[in-house]
């Protein structure tokens, strides 16, 4: 199983992202979850969106109102838009899939590079 992340990059602050997780070698379905974590140099990684395989969605205070998960199953992809972005949304974003088995976040995408100018 690979996860693949993308479309992180350089937004002024008001802008908007839209992040790619492509699943290869199991389809999205059999997860459980797939959320979008991120995390700044030195500090914790912060779980910013999920979305269950019955598509419940659930974000963190901070993304609330600006963030949007969704799925597409044909292309085996998440997405996380991200709107009126601010300085303080600049991190690697990491998608990540809970496995139905055990819970966990078990699979892990490399990372993508968010950088809010301001």
């Amino acid at each position: 199983v690979q996860l693949q992340a993308s479309g992180g990059g350089l937004v002024q602050a008001g802008g908007s992202l839209r992040l790619s997780c492509a699943s290869s070698g199991r389809s999205i379905t059999n997860f459980y979850a797939v959320g979008w974590y991120r995390q700044v140099p030195g500090e914790q990684r912060e779980l910013v969106a999920t979305i269950t395989r019955a598509s419940r969605t659930q974000y963190a205070d901070s993304v609330k109102g600006r963030a949007t998960i969704s799925r597409d199953n044909a292309r085996n992809t998440v997405y996380l838009q991200m709107n009126n972005l601010k300085h303080e949304d600049t991190a690697v974003y990491y998608c990540a899939a809970k496995s139905i088995m055990t819970g966990d976040y078990a699979y892990w995408g490399q990372g993508t590079l968010v950088t809010v100018s301001s």
